[in-house]
């Protein structure tokens, strides 16, 4: 079958342990829109309707020793902006020209590269938007990255991580939302009949407002075989802590080479849900689905198999919302050599969490006072409030001599308020501080740089203290970092 699944996609297992999945979509050649945007490079992301707001990425794997970063999107830029069209190549309408119709799948929405539907928001995220017109018309849009090459170094491991919030919208108002994260085998972008044989792996599917998160391996050929197409090899996990929706997840998969035999694992919120192993599949096929390399894809599509087979209906309908969109905070490939994925991060964490990468400060190992968390960030942070920072590696060659926040204070011009640095113990000498100036308002960013009393080297606890004049909340702090 020409590029294209079809079917109607069985209830997905509930107990979480695997089963049966719904159908994709599939990739062959992508229409560029007639003009592409370059994204602002900036040095923060977050911003605000009140103090506190979403915005910068969570510590990863990439931000660990012993992991480099490979390829990286933070989605900084000026609100309604394109993403990058030097890293991202926009899908246009029901399919390629040559391919299925409906992307193979019976989605009912047209794709585009209209800002209203895929565009940066201003506070450091890219919102995907389904849209539905008078005459009852959808649109979305659908991204994949120009690089096809993401594959571990032989003997290491890849890990594809995003920090996504799914569309905040349930119930009926749901009804056809199908938002993904996801990557191709490359050879789909030169052969229409390539799938399944060059693989897919879905990071994160979820449909119809759930709180439930799938994640797939497909292979093999397009009916039945060694992954049970076309449904796949998958799991089911829901979130934790929180809902699914409305609320910044990060999802990621580890593709490890240095097992025997080798893995694919699944994790939401660095939770391990679900692994395939190539010994589940005939060598053949697992060296097809895994040796040309992958391209990554982002979407949210309307209605289709997966949606329809799990309402047991036709959706999208009346009474679905549009307008709602599913948020990228970044998406990121990394890469480790020599060391199983969850080893790698378990010795590396063990090390330190590498100071010189942007450290979240709603990340804080603990955190007293008056602060919240909001989105990534510290909110409303008072006089005498105090953020523990556990294990931090300030490396092992020439000390890091600098120290970079982010952060917004809407208090009035000319107060005082200062970031105090100790390490190891909260009663430490102070070994630098950032002074804090009010920034003219909760929804206006500042990053400033300075340099340490003391500069520091190896691993530490980093505690933070916060000295105001002021006898209401003084601060936000987005993100700090520690350089050379």
């Amino acid at each position: 079958m020409s590029n294209s699944r079809t079917g109607t996609a069985p209830a997905p297992p509930s107990n979480g342990a695997g089963g049966a999945r719904g159908p994709r979509r599939r990739l062959l050649f992508v229409v560029l829109t007639a003009a592409v945007a370059v994204a602002l490079l900036v040095t923060f992301l977050v911003a605000r309707q009140s103090p506190g707001g979403s915005g910068t990425p969570a510590p990863s794997a990439g931000a660990v020793g012993g992991w480099t970063t490979v390829w990286r999107d933070d989605f900084t830029g000026a609100k309604g902006q394109l993403p990058s069209g030097r890293d991202w190549l926009f899908d246009q309408g029901h399919g390629y020209p040559g391919g299925a119709a409906d992307w193979g799948t019976n989605e009912i929405q047209s794709y585009t590269g209209d800002p209203a539907n895929v565009s940066l928001d201003g506070r450091g995220d890219l919102a995907i938007t389904p849209l539905r017109n008078a005459s009852g018309q959808w649109t979305s849009a659908r991204i994949e990255t120009r690089r096809t090459d993401f594959r571990p170094p032989a003997g290491g491991v890849l890990r594809f991580e995003s920090r996504i919030k799914l569309p905040d919208v349930t119930g009926a108002a749901a009804a056809g939302y199908w938002p993904a994260f996801w990557a191709l085998g490359a050879g789909e972008r030169t052969d229409a009949n390539a799938w399944p044989g060059v693989g897919e792996l879905d990071f994160l599917e979820n449909v119809n407002g759930d709180n439930r998160i799938h994640g797939t391996f497909h292979c093999g050929v397009g009916q039945g075989g060694p992954c049970n197409e076309k449904t796949g090899l998958g799991a089911t996990t829901t979130c934790q802590g929180s809902a699914c929706q409305g609320v910044f997840h990060t999802y990621a998969l580890e593709w490890d080479r240095s097992t025997s035999p080798e893995q694919l694992r699944w994790y939401v919120d660095d939770k391990l849900y679900w692994t395939v192993r190539s010994s589940d599949v005939d060598a053949r096929t697992w060296a097809a689905a895994t040796t040309a390399g992958d391209f990554i894809v982002l979407n949210v599509a309307m209605g289709g198999d997966f949606p329809n087979g799990v309402a047991g209906r036709t959706t999208p309908d009346g009474g679905t919302r549009p307008g709602v969109p599913m948020l990228v905070d970044y998406v990121a490939v990394y890469s480790h050599q020599g060391a199983a994925g969850g080893a790698a991060k378990a010795t590396t964490a063990a090390a330190g969490t590498d100071a010189t990468g942007r450290i979240p400060a709603a990340k804080a190992t603990r955190h007293s006072g008056t602060a919240a968390v909001r989105g990534s960030s510290l909110a409303s942070i008072s006089q005498g409030d105090s953020v523990e920072f556990a294990k931090l590696d300030f490396g092992g060659g020439a000390p890091l001599s600098k120290v970079a926040a982010v952060f917004s204070s809407g208090v009035p011009a000319g107060a005082k308020g200062k970031i105090e640095f100790r390490l190891d113990s909260p009663s430490s000498p102070t070994f630098g501080s950032v002074d804090i100036p009010s920034t003219g308002g909760w929804q206006s960013w500042q990053t400033l740089t300075q340099a340490l009393h003391t500069p520091v080297t190896g691993v530490h606890d980093l505690y933070l203290t916060f000295v105001s004049d002021q006898k209401t909340p003084f601060l936000d702090l987005a993100t700090l970092s520690f350089s050379r």
